[in-house]
């Protein structure tokens, strides 16, 4: 059963929460190493270890991918094209242009923004299918205007589900490979026979592919190294307790280190949405993930009042954040560290999660204190450029080579000093 905390001294126990990954460290880096050393081989081996996949190429093929398509549900195909549709408006405001600055002396300096030539998207295939992840992985790459866009995911029994595929072609993916875990990282920072090495790679994962994406970091660039998934509700004493509830629930039923937290001003409301979580884990199908999430890491919290609970809030930096209290515009520019924000009672974290064309891949684990949801930033880079015609650049000399200077570095200055 989910505790009531009240005390200063219980909140330590909510703010501490962590990523296990030092306990798979070790067995990454021995994957990491395998991938790298032997390639398809290795992947092969870890396909038929992990995913009872005696494969004989990791990629899917063309048949194999348009074969799905046939299979896949209409209507779902036809909803996933729709939440496409408001992922792609929202991630086009986020485009940005370069800029240049052309000075009267004829200096010319400026930027320019670039997507990365190819990316490799995480999809993660273990409890459930997460078709949803697909497009919010691989849209923004394509809004970005990255030219290859590739895509990992387990296949149990060497088959990868019709619907994830189908989600891949609405989302611009260009190639499918039949890998998951730590072995997938790997495959695409390092690059195999069949698996090209990407600039970058993003999307969710376990604590093996967290943990992976960890070790790759230099090799090629990654989003972020996600923890297990969390909401915070801030409540107030006018919600319905069978539907918060059911909005912790909706992130208990993801895995056992799920975190749920409810903080309201309203002891009788948390007594309430306890006695509710109790009538309802046991009728969801993935019963025993909520059931260890709850009771392992969910909480209660009754504050003072809102204002206490929104305190509460922006220590704990959820990666998903309800407000669900009257006028919540109103605590928008209260709110300062969290990854989505969801306003009012009538907007769920699962209108996120699919349909609103927020992003819902968000940075977990009290990270949105220093870092943003996928976007399509994720996937550009900037280079910067400067231009001094010889005037100028004889002008600035003496200057550059007094600074050069006082910093003891004496090449700069005398090739600031060799222009003059």
């Amino acid at each position: 059963m989910i505790p009531i905390l009240q005390s200063a001294d219980q909140l330590e126990q909510l703010l501490a929460r962590s990523t296990p990954l030092s306990g798979v460290r070790d067995k990454v880096e021995e994957i990491l190493r395998d991938v790298r050393e032997n390639g398809d081989e290795a992947l092969l081996k870890y396909s038929a270890m992990f995913d009872d996949a005696p494969l004989r190429t990791v990629e899917v093929t063309q048949r194999e991918w348009e074969d799905a398509l046939a299979q896949a549900d209409a209507k779902l195909t036809n909803i996933m094209k729709e939440a496409a549709a408001n992922i792609r408006e929202f991630h086009e405001k986020q485009r940005r242009d370069g800029f240049e600055i052309r000075k009267p002396n004829g200096v010319v300096v400026g930027q320019r923004v670039q997507a990365v030539k190819r990316a490799g998207l995480y999809t993660p295939g273990g409890t459930a299918a997460y078709y949803s992840s697909v497009l919010m992985n691989g849209i923004p790459a394509k809004v970005a205007g990255v030219q290859e866009i590739i895509m990992a995911t387990p296949a149990k029994g060497g088959v990868i589900q019709p619907d994830i595929l189908a989600a891949a072609s609405i989302a611009g993916v260009n190639r499918v490979f039949k890998m998951g875990g730590a072995q997938a990282i790997a495959a695409m920072a390092y690059g195999t026979q069949s698996v090209p090495k990407v600039d970058r790679i993003v999307g969710p994962g376990n604590a093996y592919v967290a943990e992976a994406k960890r070790q790759v970091y230099g090799v090629c660039g990654i989003d972020m190294i996600a923890g297990p998934s969390e909401i915070l509700i801030v409540a107030d004493k006018e919600n319905d307790p069978r539907v918060l509830a059911a909005d912790l629930l909706s992130q208990a039923e993801h895995d056992k280190d799920a975190a749920a937290v409810l903080v309201t001003d309203d002891m009788d409301l948390a007594l309430a949405v306890r006695q509710e979580l109790e009538k309802q884990i046991p009728l969801l199908p993935r019963a025993d993930i909520a059931r260890a999430s709850i009771d392992n890491n969910g909480q209660i919290i009754v504050a003072g009042d809102i204002r206490q609970a929104v305190d509460i809030a922006n220590a704990w930096a959820p990666e998903h954040l309800e407000l669900c209290v009257a006028d919540p515009f109103n605590w928008l520019d209260q709110i300062e560290n969290a990854g989505s924000i969801f306003l009012g009672r009538s907007t769920p974290e699962a209108v996120g999660d699919y349909w609103a064309g927020t992003n819902h891949t968000l940075p977990t684990s009290g990270t949105a204190r220093f870092s943003s949801p996928l976007s399509v930033e994720d996937f550009l880079k900037v280079s910067q450029y400067i231009y001094y015609p010889r005037e100028a650049a004889a002008e600035a000399a003496d200057k550059i080579a007094y600074f050069a200077k006082k910093e003891g570095l004496m090449a700069h200055a005398q090739s600031a000093l060799m222009r003059k």
